[in-house]
């Protein structure tokens, strides 16, 4: 195996990790029963899906394309917390509840469900 086939191999499973983490990523989204808990899934998807297509998009030994790819992932980690944090804030003072069984609300502001109502 030559080292150009061992490198389009090696991209050819970043992408399909991406599509994996991603997918994942989207399912959790749909099975989390709260929008805290969604957020989690929906920034590692973001940001471990995407930051494996990039990974392969490197195997193009391009510059433009490895430097658009590495501007791309620099743009994602600074931006995924700040977005997930600003919608965690907005539901926090839109006070959604916490829905996530054995949730732990630091806040005080009773948002996760109460040890009484539980069967």
């Amino acid at each position: 195996m030559s080292g150009s086939q061992a490198l389009a191999i090696a991209a050819d499973l970043l992408v399909v990790l991406g599509l994996l983490v991603t997918t994942l990523g989207v399912a959790g989204m749909y099975r989390m029963p709260d929008v805290y808990t969604e957020l989690h899934a929906a920034s590692k998807a973001v940001f471990l899906g995407i930051v494996a297509f990039l990974l392969a998009s490197l195997a193009t030994f391009d510059g433009t394309i490895m430097a658009r790819a590495a501007l791309i992932t620099i743009f994602l980690v600074l931006t995924t917390p700040v977005g997930a944090h600003a919608i965690a804030r907005a539901a926090y003072q839109r006070r959604e509840p916490m829905a996530t069984p054995g949730a732990l609300d630091e806040s005080g502001c009773g948002l996760a469900p109460s040890e009484s109502s539980d069967p």
